[in-house]
This record gives structure tokens, sequence and C-alpha cells, in this order.
């Protein structure tokens, strides 16, 4: 394929890579899996098949039910819709397949044969399915970012030649510093056996956390165990050298399939901090608010002035469809090339980086220039700078803070005023986004991508054109200011119409 590329600079290897194959995708009700899909679609219209293992609902409990009133109604197909609404909806009757089953379950809960079926069928499994919350209870957690890959393994086992593309994320770097490189990563706490082939092995440590939520479990019920969950979950990502429990169990989940598919195809993509699109499907195009997003709207609703950040640190933001885009050009390698594991970290730090310093003067500079222009994100001008400071003096500044206003709130009480002060609220917001954030606004690593960007390299020019994956092309002052919170305004924080589906009126296709 690398020869391939080097002799054909004008043609696109991509498409053709996946001309015809069949490609399971998970977590396409999400913010990143849209984007893939979307991508798909458009990029490699001779795909043989799209298949989507979709959870159902109460209101969806079938997963076409749920693909077209959910999530082919999404503004992310805007744009295919604009240039050919009815090639797309054929697209979607004939190629798109979806299948109604749940990840955490034995087989996805498929029956045996289904899930054979399944597995000879595709030709390569895109798994972008995980939870991304940074305080989820930790029993939760393990089941969906790591357990549930044994499904995965299962699947691939019954398809040797089924090349698998694990979504994980650059943080698994948990709180080791310096350069990151696209590589195992060594646990920055207390140590876990490593195996000759380079992976860590997971087993026991598996097994320990196992048995330290049943203990919480016999011991507590209700919110109170939620919380301990929560809890346990934060003190054995710090005690094994990570700051929460997403990418902690993201680890888990990377050594789990590096042993279970060793010399197998396997390819893990970590991105950075994902956030709206540079260019597609639209500039801006953004669901929901993410990381980083969460700290521009408490300033821009002037919730929050001091947060902890080292303005110095380079804060590691991509837009989402180069993630998109690196999906697919290791998809196609993984394909086309002879089987092996792989990693890529898809960033921008080491080739174009931001610091945390830059991303709050773009922000302010905006807002106090052009606040009206994003009337749904900022309601008024914000009066009140933004100002990093570092952890020990923001937990004195708000900690001291926090005991007088506190005192203040109680005496009001006894006097009948029963609102809440406001100060002691937006403390409150400043506390908890710096429980959750505080680790990434303060970073001492630089993710690198020189495999990622070696990978790219390697393709044809047409190829680097339709798949993008460098940061080098951002313009930080272009993105955040102009369509980064443009796009926040317009649809993460908008609501949107949505359109109907042609099959949801005429014929409901099962997988």
């Amino acid at each position: 394929m690398a020869d391939q590329h080097q002799t054909s600079e004008s043609s696109s290897t991509v498409p053709e890579q996946l001309r015809g194959k069949h490609v399971l995708v998970t977590g396409t009700t999400g913010f990143l899996g849209k984007v893939v899909l979307e991508k798909l679609i458009r990029a490699v219209p001779d795909i043989g098949g799209i298949h989507l293992l979709i959870r159902g609902n109460k209101r969806h409990p079938d997963a076409r039910d749920r693909f077209v009133h959910e999530i082919a109604t999404s503004s992310v197909f805007e744009h295919l819709r604009k240039e050919d609404n009815d090639a797309f909806e054929t697209f979607l009757e004939e190629r798109v397949h979806c299948i109604t089953g749940e990840v955490t379950e034995p087989r996805f809960g498929l029956p045996a044969e289904r899930f054979a079926a399944l597995a000879n069928r595709v030709d390569a499994f895109i798994n972008s399915a995980a939870s991304v919350n940074f305080r989820e209870e930790l029993d939760k957690a393990l089941t969906i970012n790591t357990l549930c890959l044994n499904n995965v393994v299962q699947l691939a086992r019954l398809n040797r030649k089924m090349a698998v593309i694990q979504v994980s994320t650059c943080y698994v770097n948990g709180k080791n510093s310096g350069q990151v490189t696209e590589s195992t990563i060594k646990p920055a706490g207390e140590d876990i056996p490593r195996s000759n082939a380079g992976y860590y092995e997971i087993e026991e440590l598996v097994r320990l956390l196992d048995d330290k939520i049943a203990d919480v479990r016999s011991r507590y019920s209700g919110k109170a165990l939620e919380k301990k969950l929560v809890d346990l979950g934060i003190q054995e990502a710090n005690r094994y050298g990570w700051s929460d429990t997403y990418t902690f169990t993201k680890w888990l989940g990377e050594q789990l399939l590096m042993k279970a598919l060793d010399g197998r195809a396997l390819t893990i993509v970590r991105p950075s901090i994902i956030e709206s699109a540079l260019e597609e499907p639209a500039p801006g195009w953004i669901e929901g608010v993410k990381v980083a997003d969460a700290i521009i709207l408490a300033y821009a609703r002037e919730k929050v002035t001091l947060f902890p950040g080292k303005r110095s640190g380079v804060i590691d933001v991509i837009p989402v469809d180069m993630v998109a885009n690196a999906i697919i050009l290791s998809l196609a390698e993984a394909l086309a090339e002879p089987a092996q594991r792989r990693i890529y970290q898809c960033c921008s730090g080491s080739s174009n980086p931001i610091t945390l310093g830059e991303f709050i003067d773009h922000l302010m500079a905006e807002s106090r220039t052009n606040h009206a222009a994003y009337a749904q994100l900022f309601y008024r001008q914000p009066t009140k700078p933004f100002i990093a400071v570092n952890r020990k003096l923001f937990d004195v500044v708000v900690g001291g803070m926090r005991i007088p206003l506190s005192v203040t709130g109680q005496v009001m009480k006894l006097l009948g005023q029963n609102r809440e002060l406001k100060m002691l609220r937006n403390l409150g917001t400043s506390r908890s986004l710096a429980t959750i954030f505080g680790f990434y606004t303060a970073p001492d690593y630089i993710f690198r991508n020189d495999a990622l960007q070696a990978l790219a390299s390697r393709m044809g020019e047409l190829d680097r054109m339709l798949f993008p994956v460098d940061a080098r092309q951002i313009d930080w002052s272009v993105y955040l200011r102009k369509i980064h919170l443009a796009g926040l305004n317009q649809y993460a924080l908008t609501e949107r119409k949505l359109y109907s589906l042609r099959t949801a009126k005429t014929r409901q296709k099962a997988a």
C-alpha cells in the first residue's frame, strides 16, 4: 500500500481500499461517531455497507427506528441532504444496516448465530462507544470502557481478518510528564506487571477492582452507593497514576485489546480534547458541550473568574473532523497492510501548540469585540476577566472566600432571605469545574503524533486533501474566535430543526 501511495500521488487510495468493504461502527449516537459516519457516506460512496450497533431506548426500542429518528435527522447530514437528498436517503436505505444491541451485553446481546454471521460479514470494526464521564461510577466505567471490549475480541476471533479500530484518548497518558509518544503508556503510579510483548497484564488488577466494587455494594445503597463508587473510581485512578476514572478505564481497555488481539490488525486512535469541526461537515459543527466548552460557558455566563490552570501550559485541542479523518485513514491502512498493532495520536500540541493563556485571551478578545454575534452564548458582554492561577493559589482564594460567604448565607436565611448568594453559587461552579477539568488545564506533557503524520505522508496527495489530519493548518485565532464560538452558538446552544426521513414514512429496514 505504501508503494501504491508513493506512485499514485494524484489518486485517492482510501476509497479504493474501502470499496465494497463492510464496516461495523459503534457510538454513532455520539458526537465523534456521527462525524465518522457522515464522512464515510460522503467520501466513500462505494463502501459495501455500514453496520451500526445501536442500543434501543424507551422511545425507540428498535435500532433502525432510533437511527431514523435520532441520528439520521441530525444537522451533521445537512451538507449531504443539500447536495442530493434522494441519493443520501437511498444510501441510508441500501447501505446502512442497523443492529439492535448493547455493547456491554455478552455478544452485544445478539443470539450466537447472528453474532457469528455479523463477524463473518464485516471486514472492520470501529469502536467509538465509551463513557466519557470523568467522574463515572467505577463499575459502570469499567464495564463500558474496559470489560465490554471482550465482545470486540470475541467478534474478532470469529473472523481473523477483521481489522479493529479502537478509539481511545491521548489522556491515557495519565500523570506522566514530558513528550508523550504513540506507544504503550507506562502507569505513573503503582506498578502493574508488563508482558514481554509490551502490554500490561491487567487481569489481577481488574479482579481487585471488582472485589472493591463488591465491598462497596455490600455496605451502601441508593445515592450513597453512587457517590462511594464515584469516589472509589477516583481513588483507584489516582493510585495507579490517572486523574479520573475515564482515562484510567480507557487505558485498561487498551491493554485488554493489545493482549487479546496480539498479532492481529489492531489500531488504537487516541484523540486529545475533541472540539467543533474545522471544515467538515460544516465549520463549527458540534453536538453538545465538550470539555473546553464547559469553561467557556461558565465565563460567558459570568459564573467563573478564577480557574486553576497554567497559562504557559499547552492545552491540546483538536477539531472533530481531523479525528474522523485519522480514524478513516487508519481503517484503510489496517485493511490494506499486514495485520499488526498500531497506535496513532490525533492532537495539536507537538505541531501547532496553543497555550491555555492564548486560549483564554482569544475568548476574552472575541467577547469584548463581538459578543452580540453569539446571542445564545453571551447574554451580555462579560464584565469580569477570566484569570488562570496555579492550583494552590486557587484553593487558598476560593477556600478563604467560601467560609465567610457561607456564614453570610446562613445569616440571610435566618433573616428570612432564602436566596443563596450569587457569589457563593459561582464559587461552587468554579470548584466543580476545577474538580473535573483542573488536570487538563495545567498540563506538563506534550502529545506527539509523528506516526500519524507519517501515515498521512504515505498517502496520496488527494488523500491528504480529502482526509486532512495535520493540525498545522489550524489558525487558532480564526478557529477559536470565528469558527468554534459560532459553532457553539449555532449548533450546541440553539434548537435545530430536525429533518424527517423518507425511510421513516415508507419502510423500517431491518438489519
